[in-house]
């Protein structure tokens, strides 16, 4: 099982530290390899994806990703910028199928801005499309950039679009997770105002009637967004497009109380995956020793249990995880009174301990 680690930026090397240091403590023979990405990779390749760790990738079995990215690349062309890493990986490795749980854990209910009764057992999934939608859409309407800005001109405009391949396979995946959970998908779209979306309420509405045993609605984005803070559990699964992914992923994150708890996977046809914390590369923290590296464990977790074939160890975790938060041990961000505040060092040791 060979498994590429790529740290990143900012607080990747740190919270990625802690989840190989979980990993080893395992004894499963995995075989890992690291290299650099993003702004890393650019200051040493000139480039934020190298031939090199696209390889590693590629050969490995599944990718430990940190975080990418950082305030002083802003000016560059857009295509070296370290975020353009991770859209590379996604493409390269044809990962389309996003998984985002937003789960509030009993231990930290009260660190969420929300009542405790809105979200107190709390277990969302979020299935985001991964290579269509704007973000792989053609840029129209610029003149040629300077220091990676576009002065002089008079409009920019990007396209978004989506296939029908595209679009059923990421509403089998729902429908599918479906099955193992309460039954019920949430498609979420803008089909009043978006031809797109229209497109993608109709394939999905199609899909859907290959699984009578799974109940589907559908919800526009603005609505979804406002029912997440509202009357969050009434979601199981919500399946949506790339954009809106990205923001009610990161939105439903902070329900539990801190981003720094959520994991995610991206996965390719062949279950290959590229595996992250929810959260970014935080470079105002970075080197400080104070960022959570619980997402990161977690998204480590996913990996045995997606690409590895390793449940029983995932849920060894998992359960490592929610042990450490009843002894009371809390990074800053989920810090409060009455809890014990450790660093991410601290944090990674006491899951160790909690796993022998």
């Amino acid at each position: 099982m060979k498994i590429a680690v790529l740290p990143g930026d900012g607080i990747g090397t740190e919270i990625v530290a802690e989840a190989v240091k979980v990993l080893r403590a395992l004894d499963l023979g995995l075989e890992m390899e690291s290299a650099l990405v993003g702004g890393a990779a650019y200051e040493a390749h000139g480039h934020p994806l190298p031939e090199t760790t696209l390889k590693l990738a590629k050969e490995a079995d599944a990718v430990l990703f940190g975080a990418v990215g950082d305030w002083k690349y802003d000016k560059l062309e857009r295509s070296l910028r370290p975020e353009q890493a991770i859209l590379g990986l996604r493409k390269n490795l044809g990962l389309f199928a996003n998984f985002r749980p937003a789960i509030c854990y009993e231990q930290l209910v009260d660190a969420s801005s929300l009542k405790p009764e809105l979200i107190a057992g709390l277990d969302i999934l979020i299935i985001r499309e991964l290579t269509g939608d704007i973000y792989f859409g053609q840029p129209r309407g610029r003149r040629t950039a300077v220091d990676g800005h576009f002065p002089g001109s008079e409009e920019a405009f990007d396209t978004m679009r989506y296939s029908r391949p595209e679009i059923e396979r990421i509403a089998h995946v729902a429908f599918q997770a479906a099955r193992k959970r309460n039954k019920r998908v949430t498609s979420v779209d803008k089909a009043n105002v978006l031809e797109t979306f229209q497109f993608w309420k109709d394939v999905v509405t199609e899909v859907s009637t290959q699984y009578p045993d799974v109940a589907l609605d559908h919800m526009y984005v603005d609505n979804a967004a406002m029912q997440l803070v509202k009357a969050p559990k009434k979601f199981d699964v919500v399946v949506t497009g790339n954009m809106f992914g990205d923001i009610l992923s990161d939105e439903a994150a902070m329900l539990t109380g801190s981003i720094g708890m959520l994991p995610s996977a991206s996965l390719n046809a062949a279950n290959q995956g590229l595996y992250e914390p929810s959260h970014g590369s935080a470079p105002d923290i970075a080197g400080q020793g104070i960022a959570n590296p619980l997402a990161t464990i977690l998204s480590a977790a996913m990996m045995l249990r997606f690409s590895l074939n390793q449940a029983e160890q995932a849920d060894r975790i998992e359960a490592a995880v929610k042990t450490v938060l009843s002894q009371g041990l809390r990074t800053a961000d989920i810090f409060s009174t009455g809890t014990t505040r450790v660093s991410t060092r601290e944090m990674g040791d006491a899951v160790v301990r909690s796993l022998k």
